[in-house]
C-alpha cells in the first residue's frame, strides 16, 4: 500500500493504527482543522468553530472498534494524513479525514481517500462511501464532488452544546451527507 508524494518528500505508506498511534493522531487532526496551524493549509474550520476537533478518548474508541479502520499515510516514522473508515453494512463511512497542513494540495489527500475507498470495497464489499461534511465548507465539498461524491441534500444537526466537537462560532452549521458509487 504505497503512493508517491508530492516534492522531494518519501512516499508514504498506508498502515491501519492501533493503540499506540492515538497521542499522534489527536494533534494531527487538531492541525489540520482548528487554531492558527491550521490556517496554513486550506482545510481548516478556524473561521466556523474554536475549541478541539477531537480527543484521545474519541480516537481511542474508533480505533479499537472492531467495525472500523483508521487509515494512516507515513513516512520516515511521521504519521502524515489519517481517515476513519466504518463499515455500515451496504456502505461505508468515511470521516475524521486530516492531512498535515504543509502536506495539503500535493495530492496526498487524494490518495489517502482513494486507499479508503479501495479498503471499503474490498474488504466489506461496501457498495457506497458515506461522509457528513458541515455544509458551510463550500470549497471542501467542491473537493469532494470532484472525486465522485454528491451532495445528497440530506442534512444533519451540527452537535451544538457538546464542546467535544467544538465551539460554534455561529448558530447555522450543520452537516449534509455526500455519497459516492463505489462501483
Amino acid at each position: 500500500m504505497e503512493t508517491a508524494g508530492p516534492g522531494t518528500h518519501s512516499a508514504p505508506v498506508f498502515r491501519f493504527a492501533d493503540g499506540a498511534d492515538v497521542p499522534q493522531l489527536v494533534p494531527l487532526i487538531e492541525s489540520a482543522y482548528r487554531g492558527d496551524a491550521s490556517r496554513t493549509g486550506w482545510t481548516t474550520e478556524a473561521d466556523l468553530l474554536d475549541g478541539q476537533r477531537t480527543d484521545e478518548d474519541g480516537v481511542r474508541a474508533v480505533v479499537g472498534d472492531g467495525g472500523s479502520r483508521v487509515l494512516l499515510a507515513e513516512a520516515d516514522g511521521e504519521i502524515l494524513a489519517c481517515c476513519h473508515i466504518e463499515h455500515r453494512g451496504a456502505h461505508a463511512y468515511f470521516g475524521m479525514f486530516a492531512v498535515r497542513p504543509q502536506r495539503q494540495g500535493g495530492g496526498l489527500g487524494r490518495a489517502v481517500m482513494a486507499e479508503a475507498e479501495r479498503v471499503a470495497r474490498a474488504e466489506w464489499g461496501a457498495r457506497e462511501m458515506h461522509m457528513t461534511v458541515i455544509r458551510q465548507r463550500e470549497e471542501l465539498i467542491s473537493w469532494y464532488e470532484r472525486r465522485g461524491y454528491r451532495r445528497t441534500g440530506e442534512m444533519s444537526p451540527f452537535p451544538y452544546g457538546d464542546e467535544r466537537f467544538g465551539i460554534p462560532r455561529r448558530d447555522d452549521l450543520e452537516f449534509e451527507l455526500l455519497i459516492k458509487d463505489l462501483g
